[in-house]
């Protein structure tokens, strides 16, 4: 059913829009890519499934999973960034990142295996379905659509209409004029790793509910992802960045459904080159300079 196919694709999106708003959000504030960032995704994962088989309900493993992804993104600021800020050290901070991701990955296979490892969800989230408009949509897909955006709402608000989004937006547009502005820039910066490794684990956790496992493998090819939804939108925009999730989670649905299921991610990079094509800032790029910032 078509419908069906379309509801399907709006919940993978939302995943998606998670892990690529947290590389926006970065990447608008201080003009690098984190690419830890998808491996703490992956975290965020095995930290589902640890906390659900001590007994922990689904809202607490979310509580757990963003506290302490938030916190491993203070670990990589310090690690990668602090000291690699000028535009010459972007390689640099680029690389140290990409070396921490390669550490988590290989802390968790050590003591988790290299094999994936099961969720068992409540019976309420496995068994139970709503039926809408005639479609019968399990619980546990509501449930990630619902965590999925009441974060992108509350990331919305945090950024446009409270004092922290006024400093990361000062700190994106000069960190030296808001330090001039009594704005702790250093203080800001991590804030904003926080936020978005927060979301990056969080997103992991939505993933661990779709599909029932934790691997290692995923951070990889759903980081890529997350990349070019990112430039789909529009560099730093994060608005455009969710749309560009639902958008390529829709185009995954409907590509299985006509029958072009098995080019797999091949559909997430034409649909990035169509869009790049027609609009070479993203969908929503030509924004970030008048909107995001002011």
């Amino acid at each position: 059913m078509l419908a069906e196919q379309i509801v399907n694709g709006i919940i993978l999106g939302s995943l998606y829009a998670l892990i690529a708003q947290g590389y926006t959000l970065v990447f608008g504030v201080l003009d690098k890519l984190n690419f830890a960032h998808s491996e703490i995704f992956m975290l965020g994962g095995f930290i589902t499934v640890a906390s659900v088989a001590l007994g922990a309900p689904v809202w607490v493993a979310l509580i757990v999973v963003f506290g302490i992804s938030g916190l491993l993104g203070l670990i990589v600021e310090l690690v990668s960034f602090r000291k690699f800020r000028g535009r010459d050290a972007q390689i640099t901070a680029a690389l140290s990142s990409f070396a921490v991701g390669l550490v988590i990955i290989d802390l968790v296979q050590k003591y988790c295996g290299t094999e994936p490892i099961g969720l068992t969800l409540p019976a309420a989230l496995r068994v139970f379905s709503i039926e809408i408009f005639g479609m019968r949509i399990a619980l546990v897909k509501l449930t990630i659509l619902g965590i999925s955006l009441l974060l992108t709402l509350g990331l919305q608000l945090l950024v446009a209409k409270t004092a922290i989004g006024r400093n990361i937006r000062a700190t994106a547009e000069s960190p030296s004029a808001a330090a001039l502005l009594g704005i702790n820039v250093k203080r800001t910066i991590q804030q904003t790793f926080f936020v978005a490794s927060a979301l990056a684990g969080v997103a992991g956790l939505t993933l661990v509910l779709r599909t029932g496992y934790a691997s290692t493998d995923i951070g990889f090819s759903f980081g890529l992802k997350a990349l070019a939804i990112m430039a789909i939108g529009g560099m730093g925009d994060l608005r455009g960045t969710f749309l560009g999730g639902l958008l390529v989670g829709v185009a995954e649905a409907l590509a299985f459904t006509t029958g072009l299921g098995e080019l797999g991610d091949t559909v997430v990079w034409l649909f990035m080159i169509v869009v790049l094509l027609v609009r070479p800032a993203g969908l929503f790029g030509a924004k970030w300079s008048r909107e995001m910032r002011a």
